[in-house]
């Protein structure tokens, strides 16, 4: 029996799974709010000790670089570590990958219903595949064929610098140096810091005015995401702001999805995670997202012919945690995925 797991700083989803099941048929799942407690080994006891289940193997995902066996969860005050993790619950093997890593081993078996096509382009068989998960943070990877199956490799290209494509982008990433100093594009292509940094320079430069009624609202909200994107995508009562707020942001996703594209030559399609993409899927089917990501020049037309879907399914992650688990103890044969 394998547990797998999705660790973030807000929720940890963990599940069951068994080989003859495979990595699409939890057999029992939970969330737990990861702040409450004081280590994933905690979590992972009692999710067992709910199901009644033991467990051999685990495999986890986490918000953060995972370097030696060993990771420091985004937004958490954990380290997890392998060996411990061994030890402490019993597992005679335990597997920590990087959270897109996870999303990315998803995508060899999800299915057309876990998916949202934004173009409609015919991949290239075993072409690169490149993955762009918005969501709290900007999370980056890709797969590469190896010959018998894809192979996920993890990124932190979301910390590279933005780079402005338009006036607006120019007058953005000035306000945020004055601010900030280093402008990375998590910092403008994010849920947590992205919207409401984008909304916020926008307001200051004067690209529209701040209805009294969102400032209250604003106010008294913990997170203002949620708010500016609801009333970004309000078709009856749209504040200018929040639209403005929205296309912006759709503009940059699409540009560094398209840069990492470029990057590793993604013939395979380009896939977009997160929490971000599936909350605006009105919005991206406008053609804002796809005139920013085929405006590259000479490269336009290479872009055009990629693949790019949104992935729906909120339990990718788990899946592809316990692809990569079952695959550590397993040898795939030739032609597998």
């Amino acid at each position: 029996m394998l547990v797998a797991g999705d660790i973030g700083g807000t929720k940890t989803i963990l599940a069951l799974f068994s080989l003859e099941n495979g990595p699409r048929q939890p057999l029992a799942e939970a969330t737990f709010p990861s702040l409450q407690y004081d280590g994933l080994a905690d979590i992972v006891r009692e999710f067992l000790v709910q199901t009644g289940q033991r467990a051999s193997m685990g495999s986890f995902g986490v918000a953060g670089p995972v370097v030696d066996g060993r990771a420091k969860v985004t937004n958490l005050p954990w380290i997890v570590d392998r060996e411990e993790l061994k030890r402490e619950l019993g597992l005679e093997t335990v597997s920590l990958w990087n959270d897109l890593e996870i999303i990315a081993a998803s995508i060899p078996i999800l299915e057309p219903a876990d998916l949202y096509t934004i173009n409609d382009a015919k991949p290239v068989p075993h072409g690169a595949i490149a993955v762009l998960a918005p969501g709290t943070g900007l999370g980056e990877a890709y797969l590469t064929w190896n010959g018998q199956r894809y192979q996920p490799h993890p990124s932190e290209g979301g910390h590279a610098d933005f780079a402005p494509t338009d006036s607006v982008q120019v007058d953005l990433l000035q306000c945020l140096m004055r601010k900030h100093g280093h402008v990375s594009y998590e910092r403008v292509c994010s849920g947590g810091l992205g919207i409401p940094a984008i909304y916020n320079c926008l307001k200051e430069y004067g690209y529209a005015q701040e209805p009294a009624w969102l400032a209250e609202k604003l106010a008294a909200a913990d997170n203002p995401t949620p708010i500016i994107v609801n009333a970004g995508l309000d078709r009856q009562n749209p504040c200018e702001l929040c639209v403005k707020t929205v296309e912006v942001f759709i503009s940059i996703m699409a540009a560094e999805a398209a840069n990492l594209a470029l990057k590793v030559l993604a013939r395979g399609g380009v896939y977009l995670g997160g929490g971000i993409p599936p909350r605006i899927l009105p919005a991206l089917d406008r053609g804002r997202f796809m005139r920013a990501f085929t405006h590259k020049g000479r490269m336009s037309e290479l872009l055009a012919s990629m693949p790019v879907h949104v992935i729906i399914n909120p339990k990718a992650g788990l899946f592809g945690a316990a692809r990569l688990g079952f695959e550590e103890q397993t040898v795939p044969e030739e032609g597998t995925l």
